[in-house]
């Protein structure tokens, strides 16, 4: 099995980390930050907007078993 990565920005990241879990063939489901300008930011200074970063869910996934669609 050839597991491949991809990265989502969706806003609010923890409803969007349970929708991927309850998706077939996600293996993996990670919460985190993408881009922005403060280093190690705590989830308090990134929701006051002032940090430039996003919200981002990274999954790792079966490319057999779900697609992008």
């Amino acid at each position: 099995m050839a597991l491949e990565t991809a990265t989502f920005g969706a806003g609010c990241f923890w409803g969007v980390e349970w929708v991927f879990r309850q998706v077939p063939g996600v293996v993996d489901v990670v919460s985190g930050y993408s881009g922005g300008f403060a280093e190690n930011p705590t989830y308090r200074e990134v929701c006051t907007g002032r940090t430039g970063h996003a919200e981002v869910v990274q999954i790792t996934f079966d490319p057999e078993q779900v697609t992008y669609e």
